[in-house]
């Protein structure tokens, strides 16, 4: 008797299980927004006063700092001693509190979360680069989920006007002829538009970027990219351009990203509804939606289960880009398993898989950019007993 008893636990747990993931899969956004978006009104006063970007202690990365996240390196790599090119990296959103629209720069957790994935994605340009990385009141994440989008528009003006001043505070910190690399991700990759437009895009700044590295916001070919003053970087070894991509694992959903594309205007005042999303491969960087193999994956970075660190696992999983615009993984990895998104949404990992891919990426172009081999202070593929 007690052991038909226990069998029909689990049976029972074993179908509430499966209810819960029809549930989630059916209705994820819908239970999402309840639990995340903010129900009290926009107010600037309760995400406290803008970080002191001349301090490094208003830098989550900075050359000063000597717990910076972004010069950890997983085994067989190794951060620039004396790196040539400056990147400003702005982080995704690591901010879920509900009872507030913007996160204080002081709070706790939410430093906490943005290190963890500073370490497991701007880490990849240490082998060039030095990271600058601002400590921002950046917008919660149920911001992107509320149907109130004046609301949350105030939160992402507010969390922008302090990536503006940090961006002025970095590039008056650099030498006059120094590269910069521009990056982000999520939330960080919408303001690193925004910025482009207003603040780089027609001005001598334009001549020092070697590479615009932004997946995680879907941006229109048609509709943005005229705004933002590059192109889509089409070729190995191309300088001065932009990269941009979503990923999925199949079978994908991108509906919901798709329908928030389709109901606004562009960066350039176009319509961004029937245009082209841009998807950049990182596995070869190249136009078109071949699919590229498996084999030519140099390494995607498993994070550790506290995502504090990673390993390097090569020849992992391949790429394409599909009609749709988003970056299909094919078959969802084994090894990524925790925070997917509804619709096989694996938009945390979007630098993760394709690290070793991205950091070669990165010093090929600035090698490029500089006209002459910059000593590489890592390998530009995992080393040899990495791949044993």
């Amino acid at each position: 008797m007690l052991a038909r008893r226990f069998l029909w636990v689990i049976a029972i747990l074993i179908m509430l299980v499966i209810a819960g993931l029809i549930g989630y899969w059916l209705f994820g956004m819908q239970i999402m927004r309840a639990a995340m978006v903010p129900g009290e009104a926009f107010t600037a006063s309760t995400a406290g006063p803008p970080a002191d970007y001349s301090k490094p202690a208003g830098w989550s990365a900075h050359p000063q700092r000597t717990d910076d996240p972004t010069r950890w390196a997983p085994q067989g790599y190794r951060a620039a001693p004396a790196p040539a090119v400056a990147v400003f990296y702005i982080q995704p959103t690591s901010f879920f509190d509900r009872k507030r629209w913007n996160g204080p720069v002081a709070d706790a957790g939410m430093n906490e979360q943005g290190d963890k994935f500073l370490r497991l994605q701007a880490s990849l340009f240490n082998g060039v680069a030095q990271v600058w990385a601002p400590r921002y009141r950046q917008a919660t994440f149920g911001t992107f989920l509320a149907t109130d989008t004046a609301m949350a528009g105030r939160a992402l003006d507010l969390a922008y006007g302090d990536v503006v001043t940090a961006f002025e505070a970095f590039i008056a910190a650099q030498p006059a002829d120094r590269p910069i690399i521009l990056a982000g991700h999520s939330q960080g990759s919408l303001h690193l538009y925004r910025l482009l437009k207003e603040r780089v895009a027609g001005t001598p700044l334009m001549a020092r970027v070697v590479a615009v590295y932004a997946p995680g916001w879907p941006l229109s070919v048609e509709a943005d990219l005229p705004a933002l003053g590059l192109p889509a970087c089409t070729t190995a070894e191309q300088t001065g351009c932009l990269q941009s991509w979503q990923s999925f694992a199949e079978p994908a959903d991108i509906g919901p990203i798709r329908a928030t594309f389709d109901s606004a205007d562009g960066l350039s005042g176009r319509p961004r509804r029937g245009t082209t999303m841009l998807c950049t491969n990182p596995l070869n960087v190249e136009a078109g939606t071949r699919r590229i193999d498996q084999s030519e994956n140099l390494g995607s970075l498993v994070p550790a289960i506290d995502f504090t660190g990673g390993t390097i696992t090569p020849r992992g999983l391949g790429a394409q880009c599909m009609a749709d615009g988003r970056l299909s993984i094919g078959e969802a990895p084994a090894e990524f398993t925790a925070f997917i998104l509804p619709g096989n949404n694996f938009h945390v990992y979007d630098y993760p898989l394709f690290w070793a891919n991205l950091r070669a990426d990165v010093e090929r172009r600035a090698s490029a950019f500089a006209g002459a081999s910059i000593p590489a202070a890592s390998p530009a593929a995992p080393l040899p007993e990495d791949l044993d």
